[in-house]
C-alpha cells in the first residue's frame, strides 16, 4: 500500500527530507539528533499542512521499515485526525489566541501516551497573536524531550512567522505543483477525464484542492466566473459600484450558507450540554447562567464567518488578479503560463484597451485591497475603492 507522504503532490524533494528526518529521529531516539520545531512553508495549494501531517504521521509510525507506512494503525489514526498524540490547532476564527496556544503548549509537554513523540501540528501559524507567539516561543527554546511542534505558514517574511520564532525552526519548503502533476492526480485519485483533469489544473493556480472543486463543483465554477465578470463590469461607469457590491454580498451570502447549520447544530449541542430543555429543579437557573458561554461561543462563530467571508473574497480577488496579469503579459508581448488560459479572448481585450502601465495599476489596486481587507476595513468600502481605480485605468 503507498505510504502517507503520497498524498504529497510535486514535492519529491521534501519528501525525500522528511522519511530520512523520521528515520533518523528513530534511530537517535528523544536526544539530539531530533529537531523539535519546524516550520512548512510554501503557496496556498502547495500541501505545507498535507506535508506537516505527513511527518507526524512518520514519527509515530510503528513500522519497523517505513517511517509513513500509512496502513499502521499510528499512520491511520494520526491522518485522521484521532491519534491521542497528534493534535491539530487550526484556526476557525481570524487569529489563534495566546490562551488557545497556552493550553496546547501545556498539554503538549506531557510524555506521549501511546506513541513516540507527542506532536503539535499548527496550521496558519501565520494568524498566531503576539502573545500566542511569544507563549510557543517559550517552549520552543526549551522544547520537552519528546515533544515536535510542525509549524505551517506561507513564508518566512516576519509578516507571516517572527524571525526569532523562525529562527528556532528547520525550514521545509514547498513548491507550487505542475499543471501535469496536479492534472495527474485529478485523474488518477479522482477518477476525472483527461480533459476536465487538464482544464481545472491549468486555472487553478498551483492548488491542488481548487483544482478539484474546480472540476467538481458547478458553484465554485460559477464563482470563479462571477469574479472575473467584475473586469467587464468596471469597464463602464454605471456598472462599475453596482458589480462591486454584488462581489461582496456574494462571498457574505456564501460565507452564511456554509457557516448557518453547522452555527445552529454547536449552539444546540451546547444549550442541551447546559441543561436547555431539562425539567429537573434548578434547569432554568442553570440555562440562565449559562448566558455568558453562549456568547462566547456566538463570538467564535461570528470571527469563523468573517474569515470565511474573507477567504471567499480572497480567492476572487487572486482570480481576478491573474487575469490583469494575463492581460498585462499579452500587451508586453511575453511568454508565459497564463493564470486563466480559457479566458484568452478577455485578456486579449483588456490589453487592446489599456497601456501596460494601466493594466499594472489594475493589479496594484487588486493587491492593495487583499491587504486592506487584511485590516479589517470593511469590504464593502474596500472593494468600491478598488473599483474605482480599475475603472479610471480605462478612462
Amino acid at each position: 500500500m503507498p505510504g502517507v507522504f503520497e498524498r504529497l503532490v510535486g514535492q519529491r524533494d521534501v519528501e525525500t527530507e522528511l522519511t530520512a528526518a523520521a528515520t533518523a529521529a528513530r534511530g537517535g531516539g528523544a536526544g539530539s539528533r531530533m529537531t523539535h520545531s519546524w516550520l512548512f512553508t510554501g503557496p496556498p495549494g502547495s500541501g505545507r499542512s498535507i506535508a506537516a501531517l505527513c511527518f507526524a504521521a512518520a514519527l509515530e509510525c510503528t513500522d519497523p521499515t517505513a517511517p509513513g507506512c500509512g496502513h499502521c494503525h499510528a499512520c491511520s489514526t494520526t491522518m485522521a485526525g484521532t491519534h491521542g498524540d497528534v493534535r491539530r490547532v487550526i484556526p476557525e476564527g481570524l487569529t489563534i489566541s495566546v490562551k488557545a496556544m497556552r493550553d496546547i503548549v501545556r498539554t503538549a509537554s506531557r510524555r506521549p501516551s501511546t506513541g513516540q513523540w507527542q506532536v503539535v501540528v499548527i496550521e496558519d501559524a501565520d494568524r498566531l497573536t503576539e502573545g500566542a507567539a511569544n507563549a510557543l516561543l517559550k517552549v520552543v527554546e526549551e522544547p520537552p524531550e519528546r515533544t515536535v511542534f510542525l509549524l505551517c505558514a506561507p513564508s518566512i517574511d516576519p509578516q507571516d512567522i517572527s524571525v526569532t520564532l523562525r529562527s528556532r525552526c528547520r525550514h521545509v519548503a514547498l513548491v507550487t505543483p505542475s499543471t501535469d502533476a496536479i492534472a495527474r492526480v485529478l485523474r488518477e485519485r479522482d477518477g476525472l477525464d483527461a480533459e476536465t483533469a487538464s482544464w481545472a489544473a491549468s486555472i487553478s493556480g498551483g492548488h491542488v484542492g481548487r483544482a478539484r472543486r474546480l472540476a467538481t463543483d458547478e458553484s465554485a465554477r460559477a464563482s470563479r466566473r462571477r469574479a472575473l465578470d467584475l473586469a467587464e463590469a468596471v469597464l463602464r461607469p454605471v456598472t462599475t459600484y453596482t458589480a462591486a457590491d454584488e462581489l461582496v454580498q456574494r462571498a457574505e451570502a456564501e460565507a452564511k450558507e456554509i457557516s448557518v447549520a453547522r452555527d445552529e447544530r454547536e449552539t444546540e449541542e451546547l444549550r442541551t450540554a447546559l441543561g436547555a430543555g431539562g425539567t429537573g429543579k434548578g434547569a432554568a437557573g442553570a440555562l440562565r447562567g449559562a448566558a455568558g458561554v453562549l456568547k462566547d461561543l456566538e463570538r467564535t462563530q461570528k470571527s469563523r464567518r468573517t474569515r470565511t467571508e474573507r477567504d471567499i473574497m480572497d480567492r476572487a480577488l487572486i482570480d481576478l488578479a491573474g487575469l490583469y496579469r494575463d492581460a498585462l503579459a499579452r500587451s508586453l508581448g511575453a511568454s508565459g503560463t497564463a493564470n486563466h488560459p480559457d479566458m484568452a479572448e478577455r485578456a486579449s481585450d483588456l490589453a487592446s484597451r489599456a497601456r501596460p502601465e494601466a493594466l499594472l495599476t489594475c493589479i496594484e489596486a487588486i493587491l492593495e485591497c487583499r491587504e486592506v481587507l487584511a485590516q479589517n476595513v470593511k469590504p464593502r468600502f474596500a472593494v468600491a475603492a478598488m473599483a474605482a481605480r480599475l475603472s479610471s485605468a480605462f478612462r
